[in-house]
């Protein structure tokens, strides 16, 4: 645990960003050729990109290897195919994992011809590595309220589960002057996907804006427009 909570509050124009002719990618760590010793993860967060794929686009099979990826879609539709045989078309309100594990290829590419797809994808660390691959997805029907995503939290029901014991997802989709809790947590990780927020203590949240806390103790947040918050609780960090 850090000896005192901190609050960095990180905008979405300073992130970095990748484009090429079919992809726009905001990184809100280090990723990729973008390599920053002081903004490599926090907790065991490693990676928060908040991609658009053109259409009939996307990435083609590549490898990845022990890190459990979470992937959620704001607009449009993503479609998976991996090495394991796993494939799916993940829309918004359908949560998804693949667990890398050992190691696994795979593709995600934009389901439609004509639309553009827009996504967060988010990278845990696991607890253990060299685990058999896998992949999980499962639709959420209710997102009002700060609801469990995925998790790998004792006793906690999510809709997808990580193979990392300290962490949790959350999501919630917020009409003006609608209001959350955030959980207390040695580290917490709160991304405005969507709209505008307001967070106690902090201030106002735009679209692509995130916070990153140390020993959070249960901060409100409220929305200013109708919005969409995507959160973080995590017990430990890495190397603890």
């Amino acid at each position: 645990m850090s000896s005192a909570p901190t609050v960095d509050v990180r905008r979405a124009q300073d992130r970095a960003v990748t484009t090429t002719s079919w992809l726009n990618s905001r990184h809100s760590f280090s990723f990729g050729d973008h390599y920053d010793p002081d903004n490599t993860h926090h907790g065991v967060l490693l990676v928060n990109n908040d991609d658009i794929v053109a259409p009939a686009s996307g990435f083609d099979t590549h490898p990845h290897r022990d890190m459990e990826i979470v992937t959620w879609v704001l607009d449009g539709s993503l479609a998976h195919r991996d090495s394991a045989g796993n494939s799916g078309v993940i829309y918004p309100g359908l949560a998804q994992r693949m667990s890398a594990g050992s190691g696994i290829m795979h593709s995600e590419k934009n389901d439609s011809a004509t639309k553009p797809v827009h996504f967060v994808q988010m990278w845990v660390a696991p607890d253990e590595t060299g685990i058999d691959p896998s992949y999980q997805q499962h639709e959420i029907g209710d997102l009002r309220g700060l609801v469990p995503i995925a998790s790998g939290r004792p006793r906690q029901d999510a809709a997808i589960a990580i193979h990392n014991r300290s962490a949790a997802l959350y999501a919630a989709r917020l009409e003006p002057d609608a209001a959350v809790e955030l959980p207390a947590a040695p580290y917490l990780h709160l991304f405005a996907a969507r709209g505008q927020v307001n967070v106690e203590g902090t201030g106002d949240l735009a679209e692509g804006d995130a916070v990153r806390f140390t020993e959070s103790d249960g901060q409100r947040v409220t929305a200013a427009a109708p919005s969409e918050i995507l959160v973080w609780e995590m017990h430990t960090a890495l190397g603890r």
